[in-house]
């Protein structure tokens, strides 16, 4: 009886060596992280690093895509029933989407406890706009307003305008000084949206009107939406010569290099531009109303959230992943290192001009209309948008034309439109 228990004993022992090795040996689990952003490869990188440090049998590979191929290889990799783990997801209609196919795991605040952190309006880009259920965790917000030289405006000796008129103003004393006052092109179609969000909505009325049209209480044929079309068409003396040929690089350098002293654009443009040309002294302010105190809108949208894949085979390791781009320990890595504003409740930027942009949006923010409310069937707001105004600026639409294209095209899928 004591030979057989010592040889029990002994089996007991080598059982649990057994097992204790081969958890040991167990090999690290590897997810696959996909993403558009080809430009924050080394910052990715130094994220995954953090991460894997504090946990170390989850490895984390990042493969970005061509910006322009991305949304066609992952939904076609979605739709194989294969495609990465951790999926970078577009904002918004680009979310909702893959969400409302299935490809997409629900995050729930049991899964992410930060998500209940986060405000309503930010989630919403990450949402299903008919069931509420939150598919990513927001990773950037930008906000859209007017970026200026200040070595420029000093040399010439202008202040940040308070009206409309004191803006049409220093524009012109600008361009009486040898400056292109706006660098605003108009060759890539989106980038005038970009100039509607910065202009628009301190003549439409901000909020009162978003959220009428939003809600189907308007329509874009609205004689304030009309108004707002009509006070943009005053800055064409103030962008470049030919600016229907101006390209968005081109915009960029003729800002970097100094030609031209301010360009209404997004929060996303700092890191660029300084990276272009580092002695730049970067100011900012919101495109004032007709009146001191009115306008002053920053127009403020979420750029993207990250989510999981519904058939992914770990579930566990993407979720410890997911919540570590959920805290505030990433978010203030992130706009540290990219210089840009993380959606993130409670992460303070270190660079001065996305403080003072952040400021300025807290202050008085409004959605960027087609992006938050008109970009989830086709034909999209922006879509309609972008082509109408082309139009528009080279006088072949009237602001009432562009009004009607645009309720025209919405209303074939917007439903409070068809009421």
């Amino acid at each position: 009886m004591k030979l057989l228990r010592s040889l029990a004993v002994c089996l007991i022992l080598m059982l649990c060596l057994a097992i204790g090795v081969t958890s040991a040996a167990a090999p690290n689990v590897e997810l696959t992280f996909w993403s558009w952003r080809t430009e924050d490869i080394d910052a990715y990188d130094k994220f995954v690093k953090v991460f894997e440090a504090e946990n170390p049998n989850i490895k984390v590979k990042f493969i970005p895509f061509k910006n322009t191929e991305y949304n066609t290889i992952l939904a076609t990799a979605l739709q194989g029933g294969t495609g990465p783990d951790i999926v970078h997801l577009r904002s918004y209609g680009g979310m909702e989407a893959l969400a409302s196919a299935g490809y997409l795991m629900e995050l729930t605040a049991s899964d992410v406890p930060d998500l209940a952190k986060f405000p309503k309006d930010i989630l919403r880009g990450a949402s299903n706009r008919h069931t509420g259920k939150i598919y990513g965790v927001p990773f950037a917000i930008q906000i859209i307003q007017v970026i200026y030289n200040k070595t420029i405006f000093d040399n010439v000796g202008l202040e940040e305008p308070t009206t409309w008129d004191e803006f049409l103003k220093i524009s012109q004393t600008l361009k009486d000084n040898g400056y292109v006052p706006l660098s605003n092109g108009g060759k890539d179609a989106w980038a005038f949206e970009t100039l509607f969000g910065g202009v628009a909505p301190n003549f439409y009325g901000g909020n009162d009107f978003s959220n009428a049209v939003i809600n189907g209480e308007t329509t874009f044929e609205d004689a304030r939406f009309v108004y707002s079309l009509r006070k943009m068409l005053e800055l064409r003396p103030y962008m470049p010569k030919d600016f229907m040929g101006i390209g968005y690089t081109d915009m960029q350098m003729m800002f970097a290099q100094e030609m031209a002293a301010m360009m209404i654009g997004g929060s996303y443009e700092t890191a660029t531009f300084e990276r272009l040309n580092p002695d730049l002294k970067l100011g900012v302010f919101a495109v004032p109303g007709e009146k001191a105190g009115d306008g002053g809108y920053a127009a403020v949208y979420m750029d993207g959230s990250y989510g999981i894949n519904a058939v992914t085979k770990h579930k566990t390791e993407c979720l410890k992943f997911i919540n570590f781009l959920a805290s505030l320990e990433y978010g203030q890595m992130f706009a540290d290192e990219l210089s840009q504003p993380s959606a993130i409740p409670g992460v303070k930027p270190k660079h001065p001009v996305l403080a003072e942009m952040l400021s300025l949006a807290e202050n008085k923010s409004t959605p960027h209309l087609m992006v938050v409310g008109f970009r989830f069937e086709q034909p999209s707001g922006s879509t309609l948008l972008q082509t109408s105004l082309q139009a528009m600026f080279s006088d072949k639409l009237t602001p009432e034309e562009v009004a009607s294209e645009i309720h025209e095209g919405l209303v074939k899928w917007y439903e409070p439109f068809q009421k």
